[in-house]
């Protein structure tokens, strides 16, 4: 029998000292700061500067933006020590390119899959981003357009070619999360609603479990 299948974990949304240091304890590779005020991971700047610096070296830091102006980028980049831009609205491939150029740091984009016809969207985003996350694609009317919750057919990604690297995102959960990396073979998860006990509240157990669970 092979050896289950280990991938790096991103945890989204942190917001306290506690859940950001069990997630770096614990073994996640990356951390993600959301600055988007519809979210309830929200975090403003000031604490988001204070969280990032806890971050110790070897560890991204992951800075979540849905469709920022030129101004937001700065603010936040300003301020806080970002490894990381993730792109996780309607921008455009150009957009991704002028980000990179604006902020001189690896860009990843986050594409939503529900069927088929989404798949062509990681070829575009793959020639200008430095990374895509495959996400779920959100309801029309979704106030969110992660962090709901949702998983997709992760069959649709099976023996597909890639252009740069990615991480699996969308549903994912302590219980499941090891089935998606072995059906998957993605090397890189994602998770933020799956390790939290109410929105945008991470559970530091849940946190833990994902990890181990994902070999990471």
């Amino acid at each position: 029998m092979s050896a289950p299948r280990r991938a790096s974990v991103k945890i989204c949304g942190l917001s306290e000292p506690q859940s950001l240091t069990a997630a770096v304890q614990a073994g996640a590779r990356f951390t993600g700061f959301v600055f988007f005020p519809k979210s309830p991971r929200h975090v403003a700047v000031d604490q988001a500067a204070q969280l990032a610096r806890l971050v110790p070296e070897g560890v991204a830091r992951v800075g979540l933006f849905v469709n920022p102006s030129d101004a937001e980028l700065r603010t936040v980049l300003d301020a806080v020590p970002l490894d990381l831009v993730q792109l996780h609205g309607a921008e455009p491939p150009a957009r991704v390119a002028e980000v990179k150029a604006l902020t001189g740091l690896p860009v990843l984009k986050a594409v939503g899959v529900a069927g088929p016809a989404d798949l062509n969207a990681l070829w575009d985003y793959g020639l200008v981003a430095d990374m895509l996350l495959v996400d779920a694609k959100p309801a029309p009317d979704a106030a969110l357009p992660g962090g709901n919750g949702l998983a997709f057919d992760w069959r649709l990604l099976v023996g597909r070619r890639w252009l740069k690297p990615w991480m699996l995102a969308g549903g994912l959960t302590p219980d499941n999360v090891a089935e998606a990396i072995r059906l998957t073979g993605a090397s890189a998860v994602d998770v933020s609603s799956g390790v939290e006990s109410a929105p945008g509240v991470k559970d530091i157990a849940r946190i833990r479990a994902f990890i181990a669970a994902a070999g990471g």
